[in-house]
């Protein structure tokens, strides 16, 4: 059973929206932060957003803030992001990621797959 699933990847055009889904099951979602994640081939993994676990607070990029938004749905185990106002430096495999710290060792992790987002210009 893979714990986090993601979906709504695709190609659009410059200036144009897609919206991310990733939906986890295994483990108690609500208890954990949850992250969008991107990477590029020869770059580094860089973190897009961070929702914490009731979604009263959240982090962005610099880089996508006021252009995404992340949201998560703990009824339903599911993790948001939607995009807006998409450029062509957002192309990236993206993937969503679970946290959740122990105060007793490593904290709980689990990573999707990834879903590939490609904007053209």
């Amino acid at each position: 059973q893979v714990p986090l699933v993601e979906s709504g990847g695709g190609l659009v055009q410059s200036g144009g929206s897609l919206r991310l889904a990733c939906a986890a099951s295994g483990f108690p979602f609500s208890m954990h932060s949850m992250s969008w994640y991107r990477q590029t081939p020869g770059k580094e993994r860089e973190l897009v957003a961070t929702i914490t676990e009731g979604g009263v607070a959240t982090y962005y990029a610099d880089s996508v803030k006021g252009r995404f938004t992340i949201a998560r749905d703990n009824a339903e185990m599911s993790l948001f992001l939607q995009m807006n106002s998409l450029k062509p430096e957002d192309t990236a495999m993206y993937t969503c990621y679970a946290r959740r710290d122990t105060d007793y060792g490593a904290p709980f992790e689990y990573w999707g797959r990834g879903t590939l987002v490609a904007v053209s210009a």
